[in-house]
């Protein structure tokens, strides 16, 4: 199947674009925006609307919980609502960022995580929460428990397999790309139980970008990815036509995290040097880019995903 046609038109702006971690819910940002001003009440609406949608609930729990001032404003509103289960799983969210920050107790922050997961047992946030604050602070054992009772409960669950994937990546950091590190079976097995069509069908992409950036930190791949044997060997090769693959016949509608599926799978594209895949996915990503992947190694994630699509697009030196 061929992919889509290259955009036409597209902006040279250099304001064309942003890193809100909202992504395109246009609700989450107008809820977020409305509690930095001390508003809750839009909130406590959002989450009860989102349900049981536990991937959405999942990413609008996470960028909500990262404001500065949510902590204080949730306070605020549980002090209205003492029995508000969002309130306290927003709160509890809030403690596990600024525990990550330096800022809290892990262990405050851990508890209150736990009383919430007792309040909402069929509720993934929680461990999610947890599988946060394990990658941060806590031991491989943490994560491993975490991740289990995330997928406990919502198997396909978006957030916590990419969480899962870059803590595996990170552990035994050697000075060599080994083909049968444990992060590229966790991936394999993990797409192969998702449902059909899920987004985890690219997670050995997401495997194979993320074993790169550790060993790209540790010095044993250059800091440059562009046109490295890391992208086209067979791994390289068969992870990226899958999770192409995967978007061309994508009908799933808007999944809360679809735009960093898509700018992992364009980063990939632009350094095994694939620019017409590449033009095609930065058509489709438009404003949605996000810091992950471009922001690695501590580079200018604005210049780095501009520097790329420049590339893919055709438009060269402005």
């Amino acid at each position: 199947m061929s992919p889509p046609p290259p955009p036409f038109g597209f902006s040279r702006s250099k304001d064309d674009f942003g890193f809100d971690p909202a992504l395109d819910d246009v609700e989450l940002v107008a809820a977020r925006n409305a509690l930095g001003q001390g508003h809750w009440s839009e909130v406590r609406t959002l989450l009860a609307e989102t349900g049981d949608q536990w991937d959405r609930r999942g990413h609008r729990l996470v960028v909500l919980a990262e404001g500065p001032a949510t902590a204080a404003w949730t306070r605020e509103w549980q002090l209205a609502e003492p029995d508000s289960r969002d309130a306290a799983m927003l709160l509890a969210c809030s403690m596990v960022f600024r525990a990550a920050a330096g800022k809290g107790s892990p262990e405050a922050a851990r508890e209150a995580c736990l009383e919430v997961a007792r309040l909402a047992p069929a509720d993934p946030s929680p461990w999610l929460a947890l599988l946060i604050l394990a990658r941060r602070t806590g031991t491989d054992e943490d994560q491993v428990r975490a991740f289990d009772q995330v997928r406990g409960r919502h198997r396909s669950h978006h957030h916590a397999h990419h969480l899962m994937t870059a803590c595996l990546a990170e552990r035994q950091k050697t000075d060599r790309n080994d083909p049968f590190h444990e992060v590229y079976e966790f991936a394999e097995w993990a797409a192969g139980e998702a449902p059909e069509g899920s987004p985890l069908a690219g997670l050995p992409l997401v495997a194979h970008i993320e074993r790169y950036r550790v060993l790209a930190g540790t010095g044993a791949e250059p800091k440059d990815p562009a046109g490295l044997p890391h992208w086209t060997s067979g791994r390289g090769r068969q992870s990226l036509r899958t999770a192409f693959d995967w978007w061309l016949e994508w009908h799933g509608g808007d999944h809360p995290r679809l735009e960093l599926d898509l700018n992992l799978l364009a980063f990939a594209m632009v350094h095994s040097g694939r620019p017409v895949e590449a033009a095609a996915l930065f058509n489709r990503i438009g404003p949605c880019a996000t810091r992950r992947p471009w922001s690695y190694f501590g580079r200018d994630p604005k210049k780095a995903f501009r520097a790329a699509r420049d590339s893919a697009l055709g438009f060269g030196s402005p």
